[in-house]
């Protein structure tokens, strides 16, 4: 029985699934917490690795594959050693350097065509000019830049040769998915000169393992991947499936055979990590949207749950914005939540919970429709992350979307993708394996209720709009 394994090093922790490289079959798996915040030493994701590791868990693995947060900078000197703490993708200190540099290439159109993306806080470049502005001292010492999982899969191959893949490179700002090429004029633009960056390799090369003590030899590390990349992997999407992932952060994304080009930035083109497309929209507010909501109204995640369920759609009037963190889509880096259409008669606890899990859901609604809206085809929607547990956001997520809603039974997608890589890379095959049988999934059908959303659109479009001279 060959064994592979997939790691997951999110912003919230590291988690490891082995399964068996033919079938799929899940052998064992492990977890290790990470601090909460938005820069973190990266040594602190290899400890949780090595802590995930323990006990034998990559006993008989003969591939790994490692899935990361995307967009977060992590800035080594010459000698590849961490200059700084690395500046994570919902860290939104670089919010003016995005401005500046959508400015200086002469606005939105230009960046779209020459990365399909347009720059805001959680980009990488941005916070690579945030460093040269603000940190210009430990900014001198920089002679590499790589993304969460390339530095990782750096410390798996004990190679002196960092390697991406073009799914994650296409998050950072400085690489073009269209040409599979770094655009290293943009990356001097933003910080001043040129910096090392890591070679892009295939979606399904085999890299070689190193030795790391106390574990045991892996023989092929996969190139690895940013995690909505990993999740698509994991689930197996195919084009015209539209994934909601419900995790600290919200995305919307879809597997494409185009290219998209979004000049409003709504969208940002991605590629996958198979040798396609990723269009995605991004929030930095989705499932700890609900934990706030539950701590304030002094009740667990199931009692907050049951409450929304027991109120009526649209919350007796009450709407919120869900934008406790800032947001990026849409860009409103320094906006705070907001709670709309309070009366006497609906600041009850069940139609504040409602309010809350709607908000949430209004803003990956809003996700959906502007994929739709750069023909990527939208044939079912896929509910997945932690915040797709809830069985409130099962059951109102339909009448927001006004689309059927497919939920797949609870897994760690991200983790299973990148352990999917890895026994594609393991085999050596022009497609990665099916892995069967397939998980099973409970179907919502579409029920739109579209007040709810009209009255979010109202609520989000009086806060963009700009207060009078």
């Amino acid at each position: 029985m060959t064994l592979v394994a997939g790691v997951d090093s999110s912003t919230q922790g590291t988690k490891i699934m082995v399964r068996r490289a033919d079938t799929g079959e899940l052998v064992r798996q492990a977890h290790a917490p990470h601090p909460d915040g938005t820069e973190i030493d990266p040594e602190i994701w290899w400890r949780a690795f090595l802590t995930a590791s323990g006990n034998g868990l990559l006993d008989g693995v003969s591939a790994i594959g490692v899935a990361a947060q995307q967009h977060g900078m992590v800035a080594l000197d010459g000698s590849g050693n961490v200059v700084r703490p690395a500046l994570l993708w919902n860290d939104t200190r670089s919010a003016g350097a995005a401005a500046d540099l959508t400015t200086e290439l002469g606005g939105p159109g230009k960046w779209v065509d020459a990365v399909g993306l347009v720059p805001v806080a959680s980009f990488t470049i941005t916070k690579l000019r945030w460093l040269a502005e603000h940190e210009p001292e430990r900014a001198r010492q920089v002679e590499r830049v790589l993304l969460p999982h390339d530095w990782l899969t750096w410390r798996l191959t004990g190679s002196g040769e960092p390697v991406t893949d073009r799914g994650d490179a296409s998050g950072t700002g400085y690489f073009s998915p269209a040409t599979g090429e770094y655009r290293t004029d943009l990356l001097r633009l933003a910080f001043g000169r040129d910096l090392e960056t890591p070679r892009v390799a295939a979606p399904a090369e085999a890299g070689s393992g190193g030795d790391i003590p106390g574990l045991p030899r892996i023989d092929v590390v996969s190139p690895g991947t940013g995690d909505n990349m990993a999740a698509a992997l994991g689930l197996e999407a195919l084009p015209g499936d539209v994934v909601v992932s419900l995790g600290t952060s919200g995305t919307a994304f879809a597997v494409a055979e185009n290219p998209t080009a979004d000049p409003s930035g709504l969208v940002a083109g991605f590629a996958d990590a198979s040798g396609r497309y990723l269009p995605l929209v991004c929030t930095l507010n989705a499932a700890r949207v609900l934990d706030a909501g539950a701590a304030m109204l002094g009740v667990d995640l199931e009692e907050f749950g049951a409450l929304a369920r027991s109120a009526a759609p649209g919350a007796g009037g009450l709407t919120f914005l869900p934008y406790l963190d800032g947001e990026r889509t849409p860009n409103l880096p320094d906006a705070t939540g907001r709670l709309d259409g309070m009366t006497r008669t609906n600041l009850n606890p069940a139609d504040i919970a409602r309010a809350f899990v709607e908000g949430m859901l209004c803003g990956l609604a809003d996700a959906v429709d502007a994929l739709a809206a750069q023909q990527v085809p939208v044939n079912r929607v896929l509910l997945i992350g932690g915040g797709a547990r809830s069985a409130a956001v099962r059951a109102i997520a339909p009448q927001v979307f006004g689309r059927a809603v497919v939920v797949p039974e609870p897994g760690e997608y991200v983790a299973d993708g990148a352990a999917r890589q890895a026994a594609w890379a393991l085999s050596g095959a022009p497609e990665p394996p099916v892995w069967a049988p397939a998980r099973s999934a409970e179907v919502y059908e579409a029920d739109p209720v579209p007040h709810i959303r009209e009255r979010y659109a109202h609520a989000r479009d009086a806060l963009q709009a700009p207060l009078p001279a």
